[in-house]
């Protein structure tokens, strides 16, 4: 079966994690995504071996690889002529020219849009940025952290009030993973504009729009209503006005969330599930008004019954539900998960697992390939644009390339 962006090549001129995981997703799709690395350095994403209590010993480095799964990697000196050259030389073959450089560092290497444009003018050229492409702020850098988390609004959100400092993301390139996604479908819609228009795009995703765009439904309440939107306290329940919209702990110190918005609906089969029956017909619980009424003594109803089980006894159980429900599982005990198993949501990419990107097509998941050594691909891919050996090797001992 053939795949959407299959015939697609897209040179790539990234570090970390943001950029490169929209090179990931184009790869997950089909395209031939060719990753340029500092000739001796390499990217720095490379040496990043610890985060929190993981250390990573050898390779492969899950650090890398999510970000870089399926790409080829050629090592390139763009601060010299001949580094340069293979960059125009890639580009002139290339359909996106992908890259998270700031716009001093794209003008001092010689890489920004018209430099690429002027050895073709048809290529989608793609920008990753920390703060976006205009303001006064553009050519400032940032990470997901700074950017996507904390400026655009995230943090400060779901942090409870009281809190000493804030709530840290779920763990490493969490914003950078969310922009890169956006960034992919932003290439791909203007690929298809090329395709209808022959009119090439310039492509901007940033870690704070992107930021801002997860939490949008709740700026636009903020906005409306003239104040931020405040954390609950850790422990709540839930909604103020539906006991079956919240988190209950089970008998095993789990929990599952309830999120049923048709209370009334749903009452009266919980209450057959939670093996209490008597309170299906319960006037205080008739319908929505009362249950909204009488919404802690509804709480409490079912704190007490959901303890009395562990969350694989409720699963089963639960598993007629009528409403949605669901287990509340963290980084590991997702990958035990049956039905992220039965999408094929995470696949073997060489030696490890990794979690496929979230678009398929014809219902059929992803190949996953493991992200390249470090230029191991230079003297492929050079020669793919028709250069002999001898040519190689010069390039190679001058430094231009690894």
């Amino acid at each position: 079966m053939s795949k959407p962006l299959e015939g697609i090549t897209v040179l790539e001129v990234a570090m970390y994690g943001f950029v490169p995981s929209a090179g990931a997703v184009l790869a997950d799709w089909g395209a031939n995504v060719i990753k340029v690395e500092h000739a001796v350095t390499g990217d720095p994403q490379r040496g990043l071996r610890q985060i929190g209590k993981f250390k990573v010993e050898g390779d492969p480095n899950p650090n890398i690889e999510h970000a870089n799964r399926g790409k080829r990697s050629i090592g390139i000196d763009m601060s010299v002529e001949g580094g340069r050259e293979v960059i125009y030389e890639l580009a002139r073959k290339a359909d996106v020219f992908l890259t998270s450089f700031l716009p001093s560092a794209r003008t001092k290497f010689g890489i920004d849009v018209d430099n690429i444009r002027a050895v073709n003018p048809e290529i989608v050229y793609a920008r990753g940025s920390a703060l976006g492409p205009r303001g006064v702020e553009s050519d400032r850098g940032g990470y997901d952290m700074t950017a996507f988390w904390c400026r655009g609004g995230v943090a400060a959100t779901i942090t409870p009030e009281g809190t000493d400092g804030m709530i840290s993301p779920p763990g490493p390139a969490f914003g950078d993973t969310i922009s890169g996604t956006n960034l992919a479908g932003g290439i791909a819609a203007a690929l298809l504009k090329r395709e209808r228009t022959g009119e090439p795009s310039i492509v901007d995703v940033s870690l704070l729009g992107s930021g801002l765009w997860s939490l949008g439904h709740t700026v636009a309440l903020s906005a409306y209503q003239g104040e931020p939107m405040i954390a609950p306290p850790p422990g709540t329940h839930g909604a103020m006005s539906n006991p079956l919209s919240g988190l209950y702990k089970t008998a095993d110190d789990r929990y599952l969330s309830f999120v049923m918005l048709q209370p009334g609906k749903f009452w009266a089969d919980v209450c057959h599930h939670i093996d209490r029956p008597d309170m299906a017909g319960d006037p205080r619980f008739a319908d929505a008004a009362q249950i909204a009424a009488n919404t802690d003594a509804g709480v409490e109803i079912l704190r007490e019954a959901i303890a009395q089980r562990t969350l694989a006894e409720w699963t089963t159980e639960f598993a007629t539900l009528k409403g949605p429900w669901a287990p509340v599982q963290d980084s590991r005990q997702v990958a035990d998960d049956h039905q992220i198993r039965s999408n094929e949501y995470i696949l073997p990419a060489g030696e490890l697992e990794l979690v496929s990107s979230p678009v398929q097509f014809d219902v059929t998941a992803p190949e996953l390939r493991p992200g390249p050594e470090f230029a191991a691909q230079t003297e492929e891919v050079l020669l793919e644009l028709g250069w002999d050996w001898d040519r190689i090797i010069e390039l190679k001992t001058s430094g231009a390339v690894a």
